[in-house]
Parts: C-alpha cells; sequence; structure tokens
C-alpha cells in the first residue's frame, strides 16, 4: 500500500506561503545542496504527484521549462491534480481528477507501492487532513519569521496526535521534521 505524505516548506511562524500565491521569499534562504539532496531522495521515492489547482499550476509553470535531476523526476513522474474548475491538465503524465477526492485519494493509495506527495495545495492538504488520509507530514521549518500569510494548518483542524520519526538540521538552519500520525 501506498503511503500519503506531505511536504511543505514553513516559516517557524507557519506560514507556508505569503499573502499571494507564489509568495514564498523563505525558500531561497534554506535552498541548498542538502535541500536538494532531501528532495531527489523523495522523487526517488515517488509513485505519484498529489497537487490541488494552484498548486498544480504553479509547478507546472516552473517545471516543464527547469533543467536539472530535479526537474527530470517533476517532469516525468505520474501527477493527480484535484480540482472541480480545471478543464484539462497538460502537464506531463498528469490525470485530472474533479469529484470525490477523499474516495479517489483513498483508491490511489492501495493502489501499489511508493509514495503519494502534496506540495503546497492548500485546500486539497486541509480537505486530507480533515479526512486523516495522510500518512506522514514532512515539514521544513525556515528560520525565519514571516508575520503574516497562509497558513498550512488552520484553525478549525481536528486534533491529531502524530509520533515523531526524525529530525534533520541543515546548514542553512532548516529543520526537517517527519511525523507519522497515530491511530
Amino acid at each position: 500500500m501506498r503511503k500519503l505524505i506531505m511536504w511543505n516548506l514553513i516559516t517557524l511562524d507557519g506560514y507556508f506561503e505569503g499573502e499571494n500565491n507564489w509568495d514564498l521569499p523563505w525558500h531561497e534562504r534554506v535552498w541548498g545542496e542538502e535541500l536538494e539532496r532531501f528532495s531527489l531522495e523523495q522523487l526517488e521515492s515517488t509513485a505519484i504527484l498529489l497537487f490541488g489547482r494552484v498548486t498544480y499550476e504553479g509547478m507546472a509553470a516552473y517545471w516543464q521549462t527547469a533543467k536539472g535531476d530535479v526537474a527530470d523526476y517533476m517532469n516525468s513522474l505520474p501527477k493527480v491534480v484535484c480540482s472541480r474548475t480545471l478543464q484539462a491538465a497538460d502537464w506531463n503524465n498528469t490525470t485530472l481528477v474533479k469529484d470525490n477526492v477523499p474516495r479517489e485519494v483513498a483508491r490511489l493509495k492501495e493502489q501499489g507501492n511508493g509514495n503519494i506527495f502534496v506540495f503546497g495545495s492548500e485546500n486539497l492538504s486541509r480537505t486530507l487532513i480533515s479526512e486523516r488520509l495522510f500518512d506522514e507530514y514532512r515539514l521544513g521549518i525556515a528560520p525565519v519569521i514571516h508575520g503574516s500569510g497562509r497558513r498550512l494548518f488552520s484553525d478549525g483542524s481536528k486534533p491529531q496526535e502524530l509520533e515523531l520519526l526524525e529530525t534533520r538540521t541543515l546548514s542553512t538552519g532548516c529543520v526537517i521534521l517527519r511525523y507519522q500520525g497515530l491511530a
């Protein structure tokens, strides 16, 4: 069975994005050789990338023209985008899911090996959190207090206890935390 894993880079005060889509200045603060290696490790274990519409559109626009090992993975891996409004998904190897996202994600988890990763995707992540479909949360904490923006974990989230699996400190000051949900 596949594991559904969230990967997000957030600020110390909990923001995964600034006030606007793709307002991510802390990414440059922590990006480097170590985080690139970590990204490649994750991508090597990936069976499917899962996105909400906004993240999908931004990722497709960037990665389709990017070069390098990470870009090669991003462009070749199977992708699923969940959206009620998107009419077509034309990034290489992408499937569009319009209805009953929790059911479709549960079905994808049962269909084989490898991990399913969700990057960004605020609304999709909230749905999957509320349905307790994530098997693991991986968060990179950037040593930045941003002060405002969009929080990944919003007020009203259902309580959920987690078990710490790993911590990894990078030379940029980023700390990667891995948690799994407790049954």
